[in-house]
């Protein structure tokens, strides 16, 4: 005859059970809606080498491919399947609210993390370490600040790069249009000398280009110190942190496998000013 279990020993069999029940099946959040299966990434659609959307509808870019590496590393983690991703247009301006309206999990669109964003957004990573830089055509005379004095420089509606620019170099002109794809066009028809933000977005656009347009690396008056540091990482909604630590623990298995400085290179090579952020970072 089998004796009976204690019944001490079957509740805590059954909690035991519910706890494991809960760890699988999360309840909100990017966790959540990977295990249903379908998952919302919020991406740039205009940045080559970065976030580009192909007439045929086809995501690439390493932002692209960063999202879609984590996500994998995430479900297998889990035991889940990969999730079936939708990519979703976010420009700089609608990240924040994006994010905010529940339109996407996760925001990989060159989303510096700062302290302002941080109050208002979940950040995992970050996963490359970027500066400043100007993008000017390859028979340009601009080569750093102070060949912008009296020049017309382009950023986006908004950004800070134009800004900082212009607390250095007061008497730089400042033209600001909705995207960098504008400033590019503005720069190639002549209505500007400069078009400035981070070097990892221009160097998609020099990459395109590369007989008419080129990379310039920004540095402080009379010093070798880069004008910023850009640290690219994922936005969360802010109450998701499990969301969050899943992604992060994701990004640190790619850092550690060589896996991000691999994708860097395929889809921005060589580029002045880029390189994967490590663990300091």
């Amino acid at each position: 005859m089998t004796a009976k279990a204690p019944a001490a020993l079957v509740a805590c069999v059954a909690a035991l059970a519910a706890l494991t029940a809960c760890a699988e099946e999360p309840e909100d959040g990017l966790l959540a809606d990977m295990h249903a299966g379908t998952v919302a990434v919020g991406v740039k659609y205009d940045q080559p080498g970065l976030g580009l959307r192909d007439p045929d509808g086809t995501m690439r870019g390493l932002d692209v491919e960063i999202a879609d590496r984590v996500l994998r590393h995430v479900a297998e983690d889990h035991g889940w399947d990969a999730p079936r991703i939708t990519w979703t247009e976010t420009p700089t301006g609608r990240r924040e609210t994006s994010l905010r309206q529940g339109r996407v999990n996760m925001v990989v669109a060159s989303y510096t993390i700062n302290g302002e964003r941080a109050r208002s957004v979940q950040f995992a990573g970050p996963y490359l370490l970027t500066h400043q830089a100007l993008l000017v055509e390859v028979g340009s005379d601009v080569d750093g600040l102070e060949d912008l004095e009296g020049r017309t420089l382009c950023s986006v509606t908004g950004s800070t790069p134009a800004q900082t620019v212009q607390q250095e170099i007061p008497e730089v002109r400042l033209r600001e249009l909705p995207t960098y794809s504008d400033c590019v066009s503005a720069l190639r028809s002549g209505e500007v000398d400069a078009v400035t933000t981070d070097a990892a977005v221009l160097a998609g656009y020099a990459d395109q280009q590369p007989s008419r347009l080129r990379v310039t690396e920004l540095h402080r008056r009379n010093s070798d110190e880069p004008l910023s540091v850009e640290r690219y990482g994922i936005g969360l909604d802010p109450g998701d942190k499990a969301g969050a630590q899943a992604v992060d623990e994701a990004l640190r298995e790619m850092r550690d496998n060589g896996e991000i400085a691999e994708l860097i290179e395929e889809n921005l090579g060589d580029a002045p000013g880029v390189s994967p952020a490590g663990p300091e970072d």
